[in-house]
């Protein structure tokens, strides 16, 4: 416990430098106390992780449209979008145009600011346009993940009360159109798009990207033809009128228990996390990027989609979902410069092109995020495609995709051993499990507060409450380190540390240990139930081509004298693809169920 000599000395240290933070200049505030702690403190070597780092160019208060209009003014021929398997594209102006014809339809039918609208579809035209233009429209976009079948997309459009809804007919194996008549039968019978549904009360429209004439349907084709000039006209003038401050989209969070749920986001999260996102990854009117990440997904709308459209960038969608083999053709018939992805895409694309070859003469940056990259993984990913820059970024749902990320200029050792530096504007700090900041090089939990934060959870207001207290600090739930240069690193999740035997074991330290093995492409590791030691490290192993098995033995002899011996997995157990989200993430619970099969 600290003496209240102590306490005192602390309070009036951070009462000054919360002074010291409203200053307009550029440095992390609290990046180093010995100078300005009291000695009596300094006898104590209290040096707490708390940063809060003042970004160089201010925070702007713009909502989406008004940021689409002046990138359209300021950029107006640059392509905004390339859809290689839609044969279609847009410059920045082509682009307000058709967004505002879909704006004015979504309110010709009745729509009213602050209505949701589900986009459930993988990566289409229709997608990107329908979030633009529900954002002009003052409405919210709400993203559902294509893979969702029948009951996750009831419990979607219900959890947030979704009015319309747009859509394919089919993709891959997918029906989309008949799914939705299973949830809301009344469809069938319905006419000129209205919907009157029992199990689905606030959904009154259902509009279908579809050459198709389906019973109860809009076609996309017919919600861009509703309106006239002067309506179309009338989008521009409503800007001024929509709140930055307000809802702008919601984001379904991927949990692996329990039901997802939804974050809210604003359009001054939106906006200016583009921006400070696209400012690090040096994104300009030159840029062109190859998008493997769902647009759904706040990787896709934020990191991606904000980012390209604050800087005038373009992006290129090689495939409505993922593939490799797209992707790669796609950077080099588009000149594609700059990737995005998650570390299994990046996986799996440099797999590809080791097989094709093709040359990446344009292709100069990858970025990573969306889930932990090895530090092999970055050095694959460099080498093989042939990239001058590999970056990552980090981030939460819940914190509108980035609060680090890496910087131009970064050594090797920090692009490979850390999260990369805290975003411009966000404060941090991390604390152990009672609440306490750590010190500098500490672990503990990452705790986040700034412009990015989401607004809530949607009708939420005790999970709302759990993650964000009335102090405005975000739990991250994610196990940290911080440095005073503020830089960071991830231990792991929470809720995935293994104890075994009462030692705390994170898999990441594992899992990239592991990575480096020759044998081995990726790992993904989990704690399963041990009557003796309580849990035991259990790794699933992808291995490399031509690699047929390998063996706990050979894996303890690999580890020797380079991993504690608590931390070497119990089972190594082979496997042909890993479990994964629409978004890349792992789902390892799916693991523990294989693990049962096995051993139970």
């Amino acid at each position: 416990m600290m003496s209240k000599k102590l306490q005192t000395a602390t309070q009036l240290f951070y009462k000054n430098m919360l002074r010291a933070g409203s200053k307009q200049h550029s440095h992390c505030v609290m990046r180093c106390l010995s100078a300005q702690i009291p000695a009596n403190v300094k006898a104590h070597n209290f040096n707490p992780a708390h940063l809060h780092h003042i970004g160089k160019s201010a925070l702007v208060y713009r909502n989406v449209g008004q940021e689409l209009e002046r990138t359209a003014a300021e950029y107006g021929s640059t392509e905004s979008i390339v859809s290689c398997h839609e044969q279609k594209r847009y410059t920045y102006q082509s682009l307000l145009e058709e967004v505002d014809r879909v704006a004015a339809g979504l309110l010709k039918l009745g729509l009213e600011q602050g209505d949701h609208v589900g986009i459930w579809a993988p990566n289409h035209m229709h997608w990107y346009l329908t979030m633009l233009g529900a954002a002009r429209a003052g409405l919210v976009s709400v993203g559902i993940n294509p893979a969702f079948q029948e009951p996750e997309v009831e419990y979607c459009l219900k959890k947030v009360k979704v009015k319309a809804l747009i859509m394919p007919e089919t993709y891959k194996t997918q029906n989309y159109y008949e799914i939705i008549k299973c949830i809301c039968p009344e469809i069938s019978n319905s006419s000129d798009g209205c919907i009157k549904s029992t199990n689905l009360p606030n959904l009154k429209h259902v509009i279908i990207d579809s050459p198709n004439k389906l019973k109860g349907a809009l076609s996309f084709d017919d919600l861009l033809g509703l309106s006239n000039p002067a309506e179309r006209e009338d989008i521009s003038k409503m800007q001024r009128h929509i709140v930055p401050d307000s809802g702008c989209n919601v984001q379904f969070t991927s949990g692996t228990t329990g039901q997802p749920k939804a974050a809210v986001l604003s359009h001054y999260n939106f906006v200016n996390n583009g921006i400070h996102i696209g400012n690090r990854n040096q994104l300009d009117s030159n840029s062109r990027i190859c998008v493997q990440v769902p647009l759904f997904h706040v990787y896709g709308v934020v990191i991606t989609v904000m980012a390209a459209m604050t800087h005038g960038s373009t992006l290129v969608l090689p495939a409505a979902g993922f593939s490799p083999a797209d992707s790669l053709r796609a950077i080099v018939d588009e000149k594609c410069t700059v990737i995005h992805g998650t570390p299994t895409m990046y996986v799996d694309l440099i797999k590809k092109q080791r097989e094709l070859q093709l040359p990446l003469k344009t292709a100069n940056m990858a970025i990573t995020g969306g889930a932990p990259c090895s530090p092999q993984l970055f050095l694959d990913i460099k080498n093989v495609l042939g990239l001058d820059h590999v970056r990552t970024v980090y981030g939460l749902t819940e914190t509108t995709a980035v609060i680090f990320q890496s910087r131009p200029g970064d050594s090797m050792e920090q692009i490979l051993n850390t999260v990369g530096h805290l975003q411009d504007h966000v404060e941090v700090k991390v604390v152990d499990a009672q609440g306490h900041t750590v010190q500098f090089g500490e672990p503990g939990e990452l705790y986040v507060r700034g412009y990015a934060t989401m607004l809530e959870y949607y009708d939420d207001e005790q999970k709302t409450k759990e993650t964000i207290g009335n102090n405005r600090w975000l739990k991250t739930g994610d196990q940290f380190i911080l440095e005073a240069d503020g830089y960071g690193r991830i231990v792991g999740r929470l809720k995935e540390m293994i104890i075994r035997g009462g030692e705390n074991i994170f898999p990441k330290e594992i899992e990239d240990f592991l990575n480096s093995h020759p044998k081995i492409i990726e790992t993904h590791v989990i704690g399963v139930p041990d009557e003796r030691m309580g849990e035991e490290c259990c790794a699933f192993v992808r291995l490399a081509d031509g690699v047929e098995s390998i063996t706990r033995e050979e894996v303890k002899e690999f580890a020797k004298g380079k991993l504690a011996h608590f931390k070497i997995p119990r089972f190594v157990i082979p496997i042909n693809e890993f479990p994964r989200t629409t978004s890349g993430k792992i789902q390892k619970f799916k693991l523990a169920e294989e693990y049962n099969k096995m051993y139970k």
